[in-house]
């Protein structure tokens, strides 16, 4: 795939607090129809590799500033991405609050472009992968077709959309008459254009249980409201729910895979993560008492682990 030009793009160190020396700029993703700028930042910082880090749905950059910064103290650079949608890369939609795409296989297109940027920068190999929430549906899609990656970690990864018994066929169904009755752009049922960090008080959050990492995720979009996003369309469920069932059904890849999950996980579906993960043969479920969605977000002691744990898992596939 041929990209254009790599101009810098802008980037909130301060509010993201990550290390020195982000090289941070727009790609074009895929062609024609699908088309879109994205925005991409990398730390060459370690020697050790490079760590493709995915974020979930609704978050930016900014959000993984820690996060990089975990790993390049453990000797890892780090590259990572405003998927289509959020962020500051392009959205589809003319209410910029709704996340949409039209099908999965963009986000794939998305992460040929940080696979571009990264052999660009000639970032070091061999390649490893960090995905949260979205971004393991995306990463887990990707190993599946033979992206170069030597060891994954998945922290709570949406193999499947958490919801009660009675919505999931009310869900498909919305989601089957969305196109018919050109429901596709309006925003799924329960969800609005407010984005859950300023809607919701961190008392009850399903996101941390960690006030100073709320804090720090809520000052962010509030500061930036540019960054924020909120709930997603009915074609962003359609595509999902598609895109989950179709990976259930699929073989795990060969790829060593550590999967991080809180047990008090209430935002992915997390009968298909144990399903999946009891048949990986080379992977293991890592449980976090107490924990909620956002692992790399909890505490102190809850990050280190998760980070000595991946750091551990990359050395031993080096």
């Amino acid at each position: 795939m041929k990209h254009a030009a790599f101009p810098e793009a802008p980037f909130h160190a301060d509010l993201a607090e990550a290390p020195p020396g982000a090289v941070v700029v727009w790609a074009t993703a895929g062609s024609g129809a699908t088309a879109a700028r994205i925005r991409l930042a990398s730390w060459k910082a370690g020697g050790r590799g490079t760590v493709l880090l995915l974020p979930g749905r609704t978050e930016c950059i900014e959000k993984y500033g820690r996060a990089a910064g975990d790993l390049v103290a453990r000797g890892y650079s780090v590259i990572t991405i405003d998927w289509r949608g959020q962020g500051l890369a392009d959205r589809a939609l003319p209410d910029k609050a709704t996340g949409h795409v039209g099908d999965f296989s963009e986000y794939q297109q998305d992460l040929d472009a940080m696979l571009a940027e990264a052999a660009r920068l000639d970032l070091p190999q061999p390649y490893y992968m960090v995905a949260h929430s979205m971004g393991g549906c995306i990463g887990l899609r990707a190993l599946m077709r033979g992206v170069p990656v030597r060891a994954a970690v998945f922290s709570a990864p949406m193999w499947g959309i958490a919801m009660a018994a009675w919505q999931r066929p009310f869900a498909m169904l919305v989601s089957a008459l969305a196109g018919p009755f050109g429901l596709v752009n309006r925003y799924a049922p329960s969800t609005n254009a407010e984005t859950y960090l300023l809607q919701a008080p961190f008392a009850g959050n399903v996101l941390t249980t960690d006030r100073e990492m709320w804090d720090y995720m809520r000052r962010q979009v509030a500061e930036l409201p540019e960054l924020a996003l909120g709930g997603p369309s009915i074609g962003w469920l359609k595509a999902a729910l598609q895109e989950c069932a179709a990976l259930s059904v699929l073989a795990a890849p060969g790829v060593p895979a550590i999967c991080a999950l809180g047990t008090a996980e209430k935002v992915v579906d997390v009968p298909p993560i144990h399903l999946r993960m009891a048949g990986w043969a080379n992977g293991q479920l890592d449980l976090y008492p107490g924990a909620e969605h956002e692992i790399m977000m909890e505490g102190a002691a809850t990050r280190a682990r998760f980070f000595d744990r991946a750091a551990a898992l990359f050395e031993a596939n080096r």
